[in-house]
């Protein structure tokens, strides 16, 4: 059965996820801490819980979702894994970072590997698939397990609301698209995003006016 910590980060609250299983097995989405006091509080987490760390998984390459990738790879030895269109993105999270006034300190750990549409990631007894979605970014991704009736929806998908598209790479025409991949899935799915609290499909689909089954 997975178990999901969220721990909310940096100065634009972005949300990084722990997601875990009986193997003590663990996954971390979008590692966004940008200091001590939530570095402290992942590794706690993991360690109060006895986790071992597998994963680092990006939905995105924006700045504020993997301003703890140093940490991450410093701590667990672990290179993220990003959409492969939004490599770019991640090698360039400081000087995006810096356009918002925000210092992000240290060298950015390499990638380990990029993802296309339909991959696959791992870890204990889960697997989550991975669904390009792109409009927030170009290489923005959902990784959905249909077992667990889990999505991590970073920046695409919000509690009533959907991700901006005004920053480069973001497109109005390709999110609208993306969306309607949402509308495929199980009414009872968790949406796990990137900012703001926890959602499901069919909450979405009643509530959210950019989604249409």
């Amino acid at each position: 059965m997975l178990k999901i910590k969220k721990i909310e980060c940096n100065v634009i609250s972005e949300n990084c996820y722990i997601a875990s299983d009986e193997t003590k097995e663990c996954m971390i989405v979008d590692c966004g801490a940008h200091g001590p006091f939530e570095e402290e509080a992942i590794k706690q987490y993991i360690e109060q819980n006895a986790l071992t760390p597998r994963l680092h998984v990006l939905t995105h390459g924006h700045f504020d979702h993997v301003m703890g990738c140093k940490f991450i790879y410093d701590t667990y030895g672990l290179q993220p894994i990003v959409c492969d269109r939004d490599a770019e993105v991640y090698k360039d999270a400081k000087k995006l970072a810096a356009d918002f006034g925000i210092m992000m300190d240290g060298e950015m750990p390499a990638i380990g590997r990029c993802l296309n549409d339909g991959d696959e990631v791992a870890f204990g007894n889960q697997t989550f698939k991975v669904i390009h979605t792109p409009g927030h970014s170009k290489g923005s991704v959902v990784y959905y397990s249909a077992e667990e009736a889990v999505a991590f929806t970073g920046d695409t998908l919000f509690k009533n609301s959907i991700g901006r598209t005004d920053l480069p790479g973001g497109s109005m025409f390709q999110i609208i698209q993306s969306l309607r991949m949402f509308t495929q899935l199980p009414d009872e799915t968790r949406v796990l995003p990137g900012h703001g609290p926890e959602t499901t499909i069919g909450y979405e689909l009643a509530t959210n006016p950019y989604l249409d089954r």
